[in-house]
C-alpha cells in the first residue's frame, strides 16, 4: 500500500507541476504544437517535392502518427506490468520517435545536395566543353542532362522546362540556387547571371569552378573524416551506461529490478536518461567542425 501511494503521489506531483506549466505557457506550448505537427507534416511534404518526390499530406501526417505511435505500444507491452513505468517509457518513445521522420528526410536533403554538389564538377566542365566549341548555354544544359545520372539531369531538366515555359536562364538558375542551398551552386549561379549581363568568358569562368569546388570538396572530405571519428568515439561513451546496464541485466536481473519496479529507481531512471541524453547532445555539438 506504501509503495502504491507514492508511486500516485509523485505521479500527481508531476501531474500538478506540468499542468502548471502548460497553464502558465499555454500560447507558446500551442503554437509549438502546431509546428510539430501540421509545421512539420508541411516541411517533410516541401522537402519531398525539392527530391521530386510525390507525397500528400495526410499520407506524411499518417506516417508521422505510426512511426510514433507502433513503437510506444511495444515499449509499453514490453515492460508490462509495470504501468507506470511502461507509460513513462512509452510516452518518451512516442515523443523521440515524432522527431524520426523529419530527421530522415533532412538527412535524405542533405545527401542529395552534397551528391549535386559531387556531379556538378563533371556537369560543369562537360559544359565548359560544350560553350568552347560552339554551343549556348541552355544546349549545353541539355548535353549535361542527357550524360549525367540524377539528381543533377534532374535539376537541369526543371530549369530546361523552366526556360522553356518562357522564364530567362538567369532566372531559372536563380530558382535551382533557392532549391539546392549549397554555396558552391550560389558561386556557379552567381556567376552565370553576372556574366550574362555585363558579358564575359563562360567557359573558363565553369573551369575556374570546378577547380574551386574540387579544393572546398578535398577539404570538406578531410574535415568529414575527422568529425566521424570523434563522433564515433562519442557514441562509444553515450552507450556505455546502456552496454553496462544490459550486462548487469543478464548477468543477474534481481539486482537491477528494484530499478524498474520501486518508484525510486523511476525516478532515478528519468534522471539519468535525462542525463544521458544532455551528455550526448554536448558531445554531438563540441565534435562539430564549422567551416
Amino acid at each position: 500500500m506504501n509503495e502504491i501511494f507514492n508511486a500516485l503521489t509523485i505521479s500527481l506531483l508531476v501531474g500538478a507541476l506540468v499542468f502548471f506549466v502548460a497553464y502558465m505557457n499555454a500560447g507558446r506550448f500551442l503554437e509549438w504544437l502546431r509546428w510539430q505537427s501540421i509545421g512539420t507534416r508541411d516541411y517533410i511534404v516541401e522537402k519531398l517535392e525539392l527530391m521530386f518526390i510525390e507525397a500528400q499530406p495526410n499520407q506524411v501526417l499518417g506516417g508521422m502518427i505510426a512511426v510514433s505511435i507502433v513503437p510506444a505500444l511495444l515499449v509499453f507491452v514490453l515492460i508490462l506490468p509495470q504501468l507506470i513505468p511502461a507509460s513513462v517509457f512509452a510516452l518518451v518513445v512516442a515523443v523521440l520517435m515524432w522527431f524520426v521522420p523529419k530527421f530522415v528526410v533532412d538527412t535524405m536533403f542533405n545527401r542529395r545536395v552534397t551528391l549535386f554538389n559531387v556531379q556538378m564538377i563533371d556537369g560543369l566542365g562537360l559544359m565548359a566543353n560544350g560553350m568552347k566549341s560552339g554551343l549556348s548555354i541552355v544546349q549545353s544544359l541539355a548535353m549535361v542532362k542527357q550524360e549525367m545520372p540524377n539528381p543533377l539531369a534532374q535539376e537541369l531538366d526543371y530549369v530546361l522546362k523552366q526556360t522553356q515555359l518562357g522564364i530567362s536562364v538567369e532566372e531559372a538558375f536563380q530558382n535551382l540556387a533557392k532549391r539546392i542551398p549549397s554555396e558552391d551552386v550560389n558561386m556557379f549561379v552567381t556567376s552565370v547571371v553576372i556574366l550574362k549581363e555585363t558579358g564575359g568568358n563562360l567557359a573558363e569562368t565553369f573551369e575556374t569552378i570546378v577547380a574551386t569546388i574540387r579544393e572546398r570538396i578535398k577539404i570538406e572530405q578531410k574535415i568529414s573524416a575527422m568529425m566521424a571519428q570523434n563522433l564515433a568515439q562519442g557514441a562509444i561513451v553515450f552507450c556505455m551506461p546502456f552496454g553496462m546496464m544490459a550486462m548487469f541485466y543478464f548477468s543477474d536481473p534481481e539486482f537491477l529490478m528494484p530499478m524498474f519496479n520501486q518508484p525510486i529507481g523511476w525516478v532515478m531512471i528519468g534522471v539519468a536518461l535525462t542525463l544521458q541524453f544532455v551528455g550526448g547532445f554536448m558531445i554531438y555539438k563540441i565534435v562539430q567542425i564549422k567551416v
